[in-house]
């Protein structure tokens, strides 16, 4: 059976197995030897499988591990098992911790409750294993990453050198996706004075922090919104065309620019006034070291206003005229942009005409 399809079978009957399993042994025979054997172990041979499997390490006789996969007499991959649905930690996985301290050939552990399986290694210390693990993975919830990663642990391609460099990127790559899962969802403090101080050039005090709190919360959202739309866009073209979008220039000055939170208010604050002309998606913005550009279209011949942020203390709006002449007016807080809307709208409308039953 093609491996991929082992597990998603195994998969689509998990849900009726676990309604019917009520005890550890029973979790074993229905759900931990089917995912051995998707793994292309013959369960049903103790070369390579050995159930119960008993070892003396170091004081402790006659420990044992629910099971062992074997290669060449040694074990490689240990299984412990407990029944469907009992959560799982280190208190119930210490056979696991034992082995790895004690059997220098394995390196590999596997903590699960026939549902959920976590893999484990000694990353972090030799023989020592590690209290987090570098893979976990859910039966009701497989995807193609998932089974190309369980893969590297079949028969077939076993390795054990290449697997401990693997184990190393995934855990790490692992805990940081989850901490930044975290930090998008609830903004640390150190988290925010991180970003913050990198775009706040003023006294630095807890109100302020306060302040940024709300703000970095809906720049993050805004940031994954924006990466999702423009992954279903290049989806969409991909789909349309046969071929993958081409890659936006990036602007010359781009290594040496950062543009700020009050440049990207801004830029909120002038797609509103004039949303009721043109479409939002018209309204690019265009960072250089001297100004933020707001532009029709994203062209240059098409400018709209220019926001004039670098001194946080001395705020200043570039408006354009209808011979693209610029007059810059102080504000003294980002709301101010209000008071010049007409003039911004004015300005669009000096390129064309707004469309019809846009306005009004």
């Amino acid at each position: 059976m093609e491996f991929s399809s082992g597990f998603q079978e195994l998969s689509q009957r998990v849900p009726d197995l676990v309604a019917r399993i009520t005890t550890e042994e029973a979790t074993k025979t229905s759900l931990v030897m089917p995912f051995i054997r998707a793994l292309g172990y013959n369960v049903f041979d103790p070369a390579e499988v050995v159930p119960e499997f008993t070892a003396d390490i170091g004081e402790k006789k006659g420990e044992k591990v629910d099971y062992a996969i074997l290669k060449d007499g040694k074990p490689i991959l240990l299984f412990e098992c407990k029944p469907c649905g009992e959560e799982l930690d280190l208190r119930s996985g210490i056979q696991l911790q034992r082995y790895f301290q004690g059997v220098a050939s394995v390196k590999f552990g596997v903590l699960t409750d026939g549902v959920i399986y976590q893999f484990y290694s000694d990353l972090e210390r030799a023989n020592i294993m590690d209290t987090r693990p570098f893979l976990e993975v859910n039966l009701l919830n497989l995807d193609e990453e998932t089974l190309e990663q369980l893969r590297r642990f079949s028969k077939q391609a076993f390795n054990a050198a290449d697997l401990q460099s693997t184990a190393g990127a995934l855990k790490y790559t692992r805990e940081i996706r989850q901490l930044l899962e975290r930090e998008f969802e609830s903004p640390s403090e150190e988290f925010l004075e991180f970003l913050t101080r990198r775009v706040y050039d003023g006294r630095f005090t807890k109100s302020v922090l306060a302040r940024f709190a709300s703000i970095v919360q809906r720049a993050l959202r805004e940031f994954i919104n924006s990466r999702i739309t423009r992954t279903l866009e290049a989806a969409r073209d991909l789909q349309a065309t046969g071929r993958p979008p081409k890659a936006p220039a990036e602007p010359a000055e781009s290594d040496a620019i950062v543009t700020t939170t009050q440049e990207l208010q801004g830029y909120y604050i002038v797609k509103a006034i004039l949303s009721p002309l043109v479409k939002l998606e018209r309204i690019a913005m265009r960072d250089v070291r001297s100004h933020c550009g707001i532009l029709l279209d994203d062209t240059n011949r098409k400018p709209i206003c220019r926001l004039y942020f670098h001194d946080s203390d001395r705020l200043r709006l570039g408006l354009i005229d209808a011979q693209k002449e610029e007059e810059r007016v102080a504000i003294e807080r980002l709301d101010d942009i209000y008071k010049y809307a007409d003039r911004l709208r004015e300005t669009v409308r000096t390129y064309e005409p707004p469309q019809k039953g846009a306005e009004g």
